[in-house]
């Protein structure tokens, strides 16, 4: 619980009292202090919020939208989100080979003729309880994204925070499953940090983090690179974090199983070995949103057109992990599988599907890209043009009661969130201009 956003909020339409008294009696409950202890902490929080938000310098403040991360959609891997994406590039005009503006897994520079790819990821926000398996998701996720660059990881660093009232404990195993991932595959843990969620002001046993990874490659396979005439292969996926949480939180555990391996790891790896990475054009894990969310974002970049399969593609997701999704009617299409999507010249992907046949890694060709933008879909003879829902496929019992439709006020929304940026843009440059007198 965040004691300071709590108290924040009840001070802008209650009385101080009342607002410690209901402080008192949230940090009783979630603590298990008795009312003298908490009353210590409640009056203190007070005095901070009221110091902090009382009186501020503009650099300290930030423009308000009204509009809410979870009413946007940020974080949920569709049409708001990917918008949020594609500003973000806006905000710094240092040049890269690869920057936010290209909208591919990892960001790319060019350092003494090699290219440095570095990438990170968010431990999965339902994971908290489940350390280990955040962690070994978490970092695998970190290398994908690395891998599908066309470069080899070097290096693997992790920041993970943890609520006030969390165990010691977590720290640990969420590091051991970091670890599992790093030592299977020979990639060095080299740093990182450990705090506390917002210190004292938030109770509770909440955890969150991240892991990055860095990598080295002498040549990149960004999705922009995708070409008329090329095909588009799909390695079997059984999902990461994303699926691991469904079979969690639906009671279905047996299938997280399915989750733990190494084999988009083997299978870029074995491309690397095979000396196939020259001939293929893009790489991409199958995350964002599903194949919805990456076929649209490959096709902007790209100015390319996407075709796939339906049935080829609906083949490429782990038996048992479809199984899962067909029971509790969720969209594979857009969800994430964690599959390796590769966009290769037609002469090239027959040595490719050999080369991830080679590691017992299962390959399919799915589909093409031809003249034209979008991505589509072809079903029983049918071509239908294929989108992100407003959410990635909701995949948790609270998701489906959340739901996947765009809200009737999003354009409105959306011209907030310029607006924002906007904001952000003047305050960097205003800094900028007393930094560089």
């Amino acid at each position: 619980m965040d004691l300071e956003g709590y108290a924040k909020k009840l001070l802008e339409f209650k009385g101080e009292e009342e607002v410690k008294r209901k402080l008192i009696e949230r940090i009783c409950e979630i603590k298990g202090w008795d009312e003298k202890k908490a009353e210590k902490w409640a009056k203190a929080v007070i005095i901070e919020v009221k110091n902090a938000y009382s009186r501020t310098l503009p650099i300290l403040e930030y423009y308000k939208t009204g509009v809410t991360m979870g009413a946007f959609g940020v974080g949920s891997r569709g049409k708001g989100d990917f918008y949020v994406h594609s500003k973000i590039g806006e905000l710094s005009r240092v040049s890269a080979v690869l920057s936010p503006r290209d909208l591919d897994d990892a960001g790319v520079v060019e350092n003494r003729g090699a290219f440095i790819v570095v990438a990170v990821d968010g431990i999965h926000s339902r994971l908290s309880e489940f350390p280990f398996i955040a962690g070994f998701h978490v970092t695998r996720a970190a290398m994908r994204d690395v891998l599908v660059k066309g470069a080899e990881p070097i290096a693997i660093f992790s920041d993970i925070h943890v609520a006030d009232d969390g165990d010691v404990s977590k720290i640990f195993d969420h590091i051991a499953g970091i670890a599992t991932v790093c030592e299977a595959t020979r990639v060095p843990l080299v740093s990182g940090s450990t705090l506390r969620i917002g210190g004292d002001m938030v109770i509770g046993e909440r955890m969150t983090g991240c892991v990055g990874c860095v990598g080295v490659a002498e040549h990149i396979t960004p999705r922009k690179n995708a070409k008329e005439g090329d095909v588009i292969l799909l390695t079997e996926g059984a999902g990461g974090g994303t699926i691991a949480t469904t079979a969690i939180y639906y009671g279905m555990h047996e299938v997280v199983e399915e989750t733990i391996n190494l084999d988009f790891i083997r299978a870029v790896r074995a491309i690397f070995s095979a000396k196939l990475l020259q001939k293929i054009h893009s790489m991409s894990d199958v995350t964002n949103g599903g194949i919805r969310g990456d076929a649209e974002e490959i096709s902007k970049v790209s100015k390319k057109a996407l075709v796939f399969e339906y049935e080829k593609l609906r083949k490429c997701v782990n038996p048992r992990v479809l199984k899962m999704l067909e029971e509790l009617q969720i969209d594979f299409m857009g969800i994430s599988i964690d599959s390796l999507m590769i966009i290769c010249p037609e002469k090239t992907a027959e040595d490719v599907k050999k080369a991830v046949k080679s590691v017992d890694v299962k390959i399919r060709e799915v589909g093409w890209v031809e003249s034209g933008e979008g991505a589509f879909l072809i079903e029983g003879g049918e071509k239908k043009q294929i989108k992100p829902k407003f959410r990635e496929s909701a995949y948790t019992p609270l998701k489906k009661v959340v739901g996947e439709e765009t809200p009737a006020n999003f354009e409105e929304m959306r011209e907030k969130v310029d607006l924002a940026l906007q904001k952000a843009i003047e305050k960097k440059n205003i800094v900028l201009r007393k930094l560089l007198l």
